[in-house]
């Protein structure tokens, strides 16, 4: 199973910190979260990681070299001379073909990787979007109105929406949809396929999700770890720590 890591971005949600350390190397507990998303994947069976980079990418090949991944785990590298966003950076990956995973670079998560991909391939779908619940709280008085009269009055209501995890399986048809030159957010391929009427499913789960693109959010994540280290296996290293050597492609 094939999966792809986006590690391109300029993280300025956590600057200063980003400024000197790409995002993907913010560490969580004892390792960075990039390690912590590699190492699901692997669990999942995933044998081969593209990973595009861009922002402080050199360090990030560095770290990499270093860790303590398997060594027969397929690492390639892509860089990004300019940004193409969270969708147009699949393009400059060769040889995407049949279903992929594809991941935001930022997350730390306990989702089931292999529920998410059955999910997909019962699906029949060109894309399919993990989605986690989200309460949003409206800390004012909210009011309803109507030819200028009040018609209610909700003190400070909680929404609840469902809100994309920025991690995704993909089609290779999904790809024919991307522009042909230029940077594609993934809120836009989203559209096109629907528009196209091509069928994009949603997988929705109750996995712990933390997206540390923000202070808050990554502050939140490193209680979780500490609190709770078995959820994401922190205690079980994958190699020999000695046994650091690695290529890349």
């Amino acid at each position: 199973m094939r999966a792809v890591i986006l590690a391109g971005g300029l993280g300025t949600r956590l600057r200063p910190y980003t400024t000197v350390i790409p995002k993907p190397l913010v560490p969580i507990g004892d390792r960075p979260v990039l390690e912590h998303i590699i190492r699901s994947l692997v669990r999942s069976g995933v044998d081969h990681i593209d990973l595009c980079v861009n922002h402080l990418g050199e360090l990030i090949l560095i770290y990499l070299a270093n860790a303590d991944i398997p060594p027969q785990i397929r690492l390639a590298f892509h860089w990004e001379n300019e940004p193409l966003g969270t969708a147009g950076a699949l393009a400059m990956v060769p040889d995407l073909e049949g279903s992929f995973i594809v991941v935001n670079g930022d997350i730390l998560t306990t989702l089931d990787y292999c529920a998410l991909y059955e999910h997909h391939q019962r699906e029949g779908a060109a894309l399919t979007v993990a989605m986690h619940g989200k309460r949003v709280d409206i800390d004012l008085g909210v009011i309803e109105s109507e030819d200028s009269l009040v018609t209610d009055y909700i003190e400070k209501p909680s929404l609840r929406y469902q809100v994309s995890m920025g991690i995704y399986v993909y089609e290779e048809r999904a790809l024919k949809y991307l522009p042909e030159d230029g940077p594609c957010q993934f809120p836009d391929l989203v559209l096109r396929l629907i528009k196209a009427g091509e069928r994009v499913a949603a997988y929705e789960c109750a996995a712990d999700w933390f997206d540390i693109g923000t202070v808050h959010e990554h502050e939140r994540a490193v209680v979780d770890i500490e609190q709770f280290p078995e959820k994401y296996d922190v205690e079980a290293p994958l190699l020999d720590p000695h046994d650091v050597s690695r290529t890349f492609e």
